[in-house]
């Protein structure tokens, strides 16, 4: 199975999340679906996609999405899409 980090952004909360699934488009639609009603992001609804780093496996996903959540920086993630290069050195280590 094919994994994907992906990175939504709430312009009524100002704030990122991070996460990992198989199946972007259906997660997206759940985080703004209230598929989980008592969830963090029901708060920020509604959620855009930011980032997706796609074609992973699912141990390479989680490290990922676990290596970015570490950084706890905003700038951090901003960068991601300003240096494409990061991405895929994130690839590279941790393949």
């Amino acid at each position: 199975m094919i994994y994907e980090v992906y990175i939504i952004f709430s312009a009524k909360l100002n704030r990122y999340y991070i996460g990992t699934c198989a199946n972007f488009s259906l997660r997206l639609d759940e985080h703004n679906n209230l598929a989980y009603p008592n969830a963090f992001t029901t708060k920020g609804i509604p959620w855009i996609k930011f980032l997706l780093i796609d074609n992973l496996t699912s141990q390479q996903a989680y490290s990922i999405e676990r290596h970015i959540k570490k950084m706890k920086s905003r700038k951090y993630i901003e960068n991601l899409i300003l240096h494409p290069e990061i991405i895929e050195n994130l690839r590279l280590k941790y393949q």
